[in-house]
């Protein structure tokens, strides 16, 4: 039957959105007969034969009333082809409202939450709070009674798995059901909300609507480094950051004035979406699919809105048009990414502790700078005198010509000697980076070494490297004679390049790609470097040059001869020594110099000058330390703003190829409130984060506070959590919702505040057992007559199994782990080839949180239980169940080795007697005692798996060894399997896996 007085978002808006806004509704494109039913005005208009479908008040002199009642299959609407048909309950709410005048209303979403009074109820038992008078209203109008409250143990449980997404201790239960304090469940709320552990339960919800993984999807699914996000978004629910902070930190940290390193880890959010490193991939198509990506997420994530729909054409259902579309993808454009290609490591992140000890580090190294400036004391005068001397001098030294006797790559690069003492190196395989080592016989006495980098006609650009622009990087040349290390006091070149001088070759830092001697200017020509000894060398020994070569891409020499002397030029600086433009400014007055001759006369001086030795030493060990520590400190990829603005156009139907739509700029959704600018500006990130949640925003705050009342009630107060749209669900009880909306906003968008108050309510407390009258009368549980009982997320089904283990590693942050997965399951993981090799220390048990997410081949375990590939944003994860689940509970290496380790637990902790150890089981696992049958099932078990490996020792081996962890030593192999087998049984029970 209809409700006697219909209201038309309630009642009408559901219908009509189901079964005829399609035809009839807002994309004009899409409408048929002219015809538009989701507005008054459209829906009471005359088409051409002066007939309306509907007449306020009328049903005789409405069409749509004749066609919906009507038998004929060429009037009857919906049509048969549309294979929809009204029920009766749905054509008399159709029938009652025309009636009642047909009174249209804006959709219930896009219309501000109002913050209206708690209806007055008595019930002083069941109302803890507002909310319980919202539900007791709405059930006594249906003349449901609510369930009696839960036992304390299955509330404690209840509580823990809500908002811990770990279990209890029988301790932690036993603690809470004997507190007899009124307040009992608020204490115990609130201590959960300060747990460390609360921020990663809260986080896996939020993790899937922004789609983190630790790869990038496309082609080839190469990784990415993120992690530290997933770290911020656990951080922020445990410092309980507001929500509208939250959300401008992560959308735009990166444009906040003065920007921390948290708040641009925070903007990871927008580099979160799907990539390709595909060769063949078309630049245009992978833009298009970046803005599709993001407008969808940022439109389901805060909006709840299907804005996705609109990529093609004008929404079918709502208001949404492909202007609103494009303008919402415009607000990205300034990101400064490439739409193909490597991701790289990304910006060192420094957050904490290490950004103290790196500023520290820092200090160090401004004062180790300092004593090597122009201006610091004793330096001027000293170059001077250098400059006199040098200028002075004539002394040209003789270069020997050194014939290798030995020369080869590390990494496999053949190097060929010629008879004219050059080499040139032959490539074998694709080494990207070598080591070349290169013996001689040195003349006894010799002083100096000269490295000459020689072009070749068969190097890219005649060379002298072997990269694409002729390039190479010497990242360091060291000097062997007799198994030890040759000193060189200085290095110059006839040519340098701009940040990679000859003197970057010998300062003992060889594995930064951004450091080294290259000739970047100078390709298809030879150039030298020269490198002075501390001292002559010794008359014995071959003497072997290693040329270490770490920048990549193939940034190695080509072509190269080695030479030396013996000159006994003076050793401050002997003009073969000292390159052709530094001599040449030398024979200009330093008063004439420009500034950047001068500084180029002093960073040279500076560089070689015997007295600053020291000083240089200090700053290359310093500059070491420094580099070192900034290695163990993680990259991510953040958000970075560019002026060079991608255009962003409307596709036409969608096609990237074709650039004939409109360019716009960005905007919000036309329908929605728009946001207040100044001056006519283009609106940035920062403006779309703060739109998202101003107080004018009908949605964001609705649908926050609707998907965290299905983590903790089981459904949302609205059903479609990724929809508040027309083809959304309106809410079983709107005013709870509104009144939930305005108190977070009211509240400063305090998370954990409207957290609280639903873990802490009546309604939240009642248990979840239903009488078959309130199956029947409400099989979704829509009036929350009783609490809801769901299966645990894929990642708390095994954390809960893991914490029973008493295996559970509960450090917070990192990398991502590698548990147990199938061999081979990687194996079509291409470009470049891919092994999981699992973890095989502590990080084996970690939280499934920091689970490696690699979106083509999610891990199997979080796979079998209904995790997201997290390809797309997922605002509801579906719930399965299939026998699949069972066997990977049974045979998964994680949960047998979770058994066998919760097996030492109960022969360790549980007492002697086989009761006894399975009462302590049995808490552990569910909080409970276990009943009468439930003791003799087990037992039985138990007995005939101690006949069973009783039997067979060696079956006995080969379970209690599945895992990294060691079995106890002091437990028989027979009998520790056997309650192994039992733990299985146990950690496999429907209660154990279950939210009660």
């Amino acid at each position: 039957m209809a409700p006697d007085r219909i209201e038309y978002n309630r009642d009408v808006r559901p219908v009509l959105a189901e079964n005829c806004f399609k035809c009839h509704g807002f994309d004009k494109n899409a409408r048929k007969a002219g015809l538009r039913l989701d507005n008054a005005d459209g829906a009471s208009a005359p088409d051409k034969d002066g007939i309306r479908a509907i007449v306020p008040g009328s049903l005789v002199d409405s069409d749509a009333h004749d066609r919906i009642h009507s038998s004929d299959p060429d009037d009857i609407m919906p049509p048969p082809k549309s294979e929809r048909k009204l029920t009766e309950r749905q054509i008399a709410i159709l029938d009652r409202w025309i009636e009642q005048g047909a009174v249209y209303e804006p959709h219930w979403a896009y219309i501000a939450p109002v913050k209206s009074d708690p209806p007055a109820v008595v019930d002083p038992a069941f109302v803890k709070n507002p909310i319980d008078r919202f539900v007791l209203a709405r059930l006594n109008e249906n003349g449901i009674a609510h369930a009696p409250e839960a036992d304390r143990a299955t509330l404690c449980r209840r509580l823990h798995l809500d908002l811990l997404g770990l279990p209890p201790t029988p301790a932690e239960v036993d603690r809470f059901v004997n507190d007899a304090s009124p307040d009992a469940c608020e204490k115990l709320v609130d201590a959960l909300l300060a747990s460390p552990a609360f921020g990663e339960r809260l986080a896996i919800y939020w993790l899937d609507l922004v789609r983190y993984a630790d790869s990038i999807g496309y082609h080839s699914d190469n990784a990415r480094n993120v992690w530290p996000y997933r770290d911020w978004v656990i951080r922020a629910f445990n410092e309980n950051i507001p929500f509208d902070r939250f959300t401008i930190e992560q959308l735009a940290g990166d444009l906040l004035p003065n920007a921390t390193m948290d708040q641009k880890v925070a903007s990871t959010f927008n580099r979160l979406n799907m990539t390709t490193e595909e060769g063949g991939a078309q630049a245009k198509e992978y833009e298009a699919k970046t803005v599709t990506d993001r407008v969808k997420t940022v439109g389901t994530t805060w909006l709840g809105q299907t804005i996705m729909c609109a990529e093609c054409h004008d929404h079918k259902y709502d208001p949404i048009t492909q202007r609103d579309f494009y303008s919402l993808g415009a607000f990205f454009a300034d990101i400064d990414e490439s739409a193909i290609g490597g991701r790289g490591p990304g910006t060192l992140v420094a957050i904490g502790d290490g950004a103290e000890k790196l500023k520290a580090f820092d200090a160090r190294v401004a004062v180790a700078q300092s004593s090597l400036k122009p201006d610091a004391p004793g330096v001027a005068a000293a170059q001077e005198a250098w400059e006199r001397r040098s200028s002075e001098s004539g002394v040209e030294a003789a270069w020997i010509d050194l014939l290798p006797v030995k020369a080869a790559g590390d990494k496999g690069s053949l190097l060929v000697i010629r008879p004219d003492a050059t080499i040139k190196v032959e490539v074998v395989g694709s080494p990207v980076v070598d080591t070349y080592r290169i013996t001689v016989n040195a003349p006894p006495g010799a002083t100096a070494i000269r490295l000459d980098a020689l072009p070749s006609d068969s190097l890219p650009l005649k060379g002298p490297g072997r990269a694409f622009n002729g390039n190479f990087v010497l990242s360091e040349f060291q000097l062997e004679q007799d198994g030890k290390p040759v000193a060189i006091r200085m290095a110059s070149a006839s040519f340098e390049q701009p940040g990679y001088p000859a003197s970057k070759a010998i300062d003992g830092i060889a594995d930064r790609s951004d450091n080294g001697w290259a000739i970047m200017g100078n390709a298809g020509k030879a150039s030298s470097a020269y490198f002075a000894l501390e001292k002559p060398l010794a008359d014995k020994g071959p003497l072997t040059a290693i040329l270490i070569q770490n920048y990549g891409d193939n940034h190695t020499l080509g072509k190269l001869k080695l030479s030396a002397t013996t000159s006994q030029a003076p050793v401050e600086a002997p003009k073969s020594f000292v390159p052709a433009d530094i001599l040449a400014l030398l024979k200009t007055p330093a008063a004439q110099r420009s500034p950047e001759q001068k500084t180029k006369v002093g960073e040279y001086y500076i560089s070689i000058a015997p007295e600053l030795a020291q000083a240089r030493k200090q700053l290359v060990d310093v500059t070491r330390e420094r580099d070192a520590f900034d290695k163990t400190l993680p990259r991510c990829l953040i958000s970075q703003h560019t002026d060079r603005l991608r255009t962003v156009r409307i596709l036409p139907r969608g096609n990237w190829q074709n650039e004939t739509g409109e360019i716009v700029q960005p905007a919000v959704p036309h329908f929605l409130p728009q946001p207040k600018v100044e001056d006519g500006r283009r609106l940035t990130r920062l403006d779309l984060g703060r739109w998202f949640v101003s107080r004018e925003n009908p949605l964001t705050a609705r649908v926050f506070v609707n998907r965290l009342w299905k983590m903790y009630y089981g459904v949302g107060l609205s059903k479609t959590l990724e929809d508040m749209g027309s083809q959304g669900e309106t809410p079983a009880m709107q005013p709870l919702l509104d009144w939930l909306a305005c108190d977070f906003m009211d509240n400063g968008w305090d998370i954990k505040h409207i957290i609280r108050l639903m873990a802490t309510s009546g309604a939240y407390r009642e248990s979840s057992s239903a009488p078959k009258n309130l199956q029947r009368d409400d099989p979704m549980n829509r009036l929350l007559a009783r609490q809801s009982r769901f299966r645990l997320d894929a990642e708390i089904v095994r954390d809960n199994a893991l914490s029973i283990a008493g295996l559970l590693v509960a450090k917070i942050g990192g990398p991502s782990v590698k548990p147990y997965q199938p061999a081979g399951y990687w194996e079509n993981l291409n470009f470049p080839e891919r092994e999981w090799v699992a973890d095989k220390d502590d990080n084996q048990w970690r939280r499934g949180i920091y689970t490696w997410w690699q979106r083509s081949y999610l891990q199997p375990s979080l796979l079998a239980f209904d995790a997201p590939s997290r390809e797309e944003c997922t605002a509801d994860r579906m719930r399965s169940n299939i026998p699949q689940q069972a066997l990977a509970l049974l045979n998964d290496p994680t949960y047998v080795e979770a058994a066998r380790a919760f097996a030492g637990r109960i022969l360790r902790e549980g007492g002697k007697d086989p009761t006894e150890r399975l009462t302590f089981a049995w808490r552990q696992a569910t909080g409970r005692a276990p009943s009468g049958t439930e003791l003799i099932t087990a037992r039985a078990l138990l007995d005939k798996n101690l006949t069973r490996y009783t039997a067979d020792p060696k079956a006995a081996e080969e379970l209690i060894h599945v895992g990294n962890s060691a079995p106890p030593k002091d437990a028989a192999a027979p009998e520790l399997s056997a309650w192994t087998n039992v733990a299985r049984a146990i950690l496999n029970l429907h209660e154990t896996v279950t939210r009660l």
